[in-house]
């Protein structure tokens, strides 16, 4: 098992709009893309269940192999520049994907 940090080249997260934030990770060699890919960690179950979200939260969750990288869009918890919103770049948000075991 290898943590995903230790196999991508970016992994980061950003604003998406007021009402959703996305994830990119990235990654330098098809093997490597590949080895994430076919692990099936990466799935809209695992990921809602990881940022404690409900599964139908999740907009985007697909591997797009000529960029070599993975995106996953979330529903935002509250609006973008909401009352108690504490990332209104969306940011700091990825760090849960960094753990992720990968096979």
């Amino acid at each position: 098992m290898t943590a995903l940090r230790e196999l991508a080249k970016v992994i980061r997260s950003k604003n998406a709009g007021p009402h959703e934030i996305t994830f990119d990770v990235m990654f330098t060699d098809e093997a490597t893309f590949a080895r994430v890919r076919d692990s099936g960690v990466l799935t809209p179950e695992r990921l809602a269940r990881l940022y404690r979200a409900d599964v139908s939260h999740v907009r985007v969750c697909t591997f797009f192999a000529p960029a070599l990288a993975f995106k996953l869009t979330l529903v935002r918890f509250g609006d973008q520049g909401g009352a108690g919103e504490r990332d209104t770049f969306g940011a700091q948000q990825h760090a849960p994907l960094l753990d992720v075991e990968v096979p």
